[in-house]
């Protein structure tokens, strides 16, 4: 439509708003059409006409800059039935953050269903969620939009064939099967790629992380990129290698945090070593400290106390000083050996109390079994129930009925429900909606039923995960007959 038309057509809309007829003012080609009715026809047929125009011929030309996607891919497992939907939709409404609306989906996947994408999409640079999603993940990211990733396993040959979510998951899934192989190829082909994505697949060398891995990260200590030699730093040390400033000079920052530890003896037979955190005399020790605990390595700090690092972890006294068993649980998880960690996981689970929520920092460096100790223990101690909101990285869908009736958890649940305490309420809120990830099914229905019979509304936002949880068994069992 030109402009002349355009002007034409505002000139007869005007018209028709003051109640006046159009016809004479119409363009020609539109007067043949309208022509030979009724004057009250003429303006309907022009009117129709009018319509057409707008909705069509002026309607907004694509920039040149859009370019054409192709389909979003379809996914390994089966869409979330329809049915289901309205309570996905509600469960995520709820999810007050990104890594909460993240379990929903872990939840939902760990019972073989993948959301409706406009219900739920991930982000470009997603890593939490489940892998199923890893094609859409590349979808967002794709550039051209032609590339798709193979079929066969990931070569150097196909390297570039691969978009950066199916190649992290394929190369974590060969780091546990074939260690070596996937090492070789990070090896061969990590020099080439931006700093962000050198990070991201040198990090996935923590998967059946071993001796042999040790040549390739010692010859990132000349990486350009000082994030890659921390990082590098990080898993030789958990290999038991040493850094390069450990002569205790004074340039060695794990001297200067030891100076932070004192030394004790405990026992009058047989007389032990235990560690205990300095008393600090001002902001700026404190600052500091942390600022070691964060750089230093586990293996060189517990090298300055003659110790290993079994040694050193079960002697440090926990509960003297609250910042400094973060740290060291931080420490520990970032740089520890397999045996550390599990020798702290292990010893704080079975004393039970405060110290054993430090574990919480450990869990990406747990197995499943350690994983789900953790939560019945927290389950059991009704003082520290908000703590299991921190868990992460926690299988969806296994939690017993028992595990969650053997403690004072229930009982302290029913409790706040009800109570006029709107912190205590909104903590069960957030506890009740991390359950309905963990849960069963059968948990998941049972535990719906103590809330309302306690006082909660059946509909109410925080049981929306578990009526979702409960729902996906219903639909396959029904879908199983």
């Amino acid at each position: 439509m030109n402009e002349g038309e355009q002007t034409g057509l505002a000139t007869m809309r005007d018209c028709w708003i003051t109640g006046g007829a159009t016809f004479d003012l119409a363009p020609t080609a539109w007067k043949t059409i309208a022509g030979g009715a009724s004057p009250d026809e003429q303006e309907r047929r022009l009117l129709a006409i009018a319509a057409q125009a707008l909705d069509v011929a002026l309607r907004p030309a694509a920039p040149k800059t859009l370019k054409r996607r192709p389909p979003l891919p379809r996914l390994a497992l089966p869409m979330l039935p329809e049915r289901l939907r309205p309570l996905l939709r509600a469960a995520l409404k709820h999810a007050v953050d990104a890594r909460r609306k993240t379990r929903v989906v872990t939840l939902v996947a760990s019972r073989g269903f993948v959301l409706h994408p406009m219900d739920w999409m991930p982000v470009a640079s997603d890593q939490n969620s489940p892998d199923v999603y890893a094609p859409w993940i590349d979808w967002q990211a794709s550039v051209d939009g032609e590339r798709h990733a193979p079929q066969e396993k990931l070569t150097a040959e196909n390297w570039d064939e691969f978009y950066p979510a199916a190649r992290r998951i394929a190369l974590a899934e060969m780091r546990r099967s074939e260690p070596a192989s996937a090492r070789l190829l990070v090896e061969a082909k990590a020099s080439g790629e931006p700093a962000e994505v050198r990070l991201a697949l040198i990090e996935l060398m923590r998967f059946g992380l071993n001796p042999e891995d040790a040549p390739f990260l010692k010859s990132l200590s000349a990486d350009r990129s000082g994030k890659v030699r921390e990082l590098a730093g990080r898993l030789l040390a958990r290999l038991g290698e040493h850094g390069r400033s450990n002569d205790g000079g004074s340039d060695d920052p794990a001297a200067e945090l030891a100076a932070f530890i004192s030394e004790g003896k405990s026992g009058f037979i047989r007389r032990r070593s235990i560690y205990t955190p300095a008393k600090l005399k001002s902001p700026a020790q404190e600052k500091r400290r942390a600022e070691l605990f964060e750089t230093c390595n586990l293996v060189d700090l517990a090298a300055r106390f003659s110790a290993t690092e079994p040694e050193f972890i079960g002697a440090w006294q926990f509960g003297a000083d609250n910042n400094a068993d973060i740290l060291i649980a931080r420490m520990v998880a970032a740089s520890g050996s397999d045996v550390a960690v599990t020798h702290m996981a292990d010893a704080l689970v079975a004393d039970g109390g405060k110290p054993a929520l430090f574990v919480l920092h450990l869990t990406p460096r747990l197995d499943s079994r350690r994983k789900r100790a953790l939560v019945r223990l927290i389950l059991k101690q009704a003082n520290y129930l908000n703590a299991i909101n921190l868990a992460e990285g926690i299988d969806a869908g296994w939690l017993e009925w028992d595990d969650l009736s053997n403690g004072s958890a229930l009982a302290a649940l029913r409790s706040a429900v009800v109570g006029n305490d709107d912190a205590m309420r909104r903590g069960a809120d957030d506890i009740l909606e991390t359950i309905g990830v963990l849960a069963t099914a059968t948990t998941a229905a049972k535990l719906i039923d103590e809330v309302v019979a306690a006082g909660m509304p059946p509909a109410a936002p925080p049981l929306s995960v578990l009526h979702l949880n409960a729902a996906l068994a219903e639909h396959q069992s029904r879908t199983d007959t």
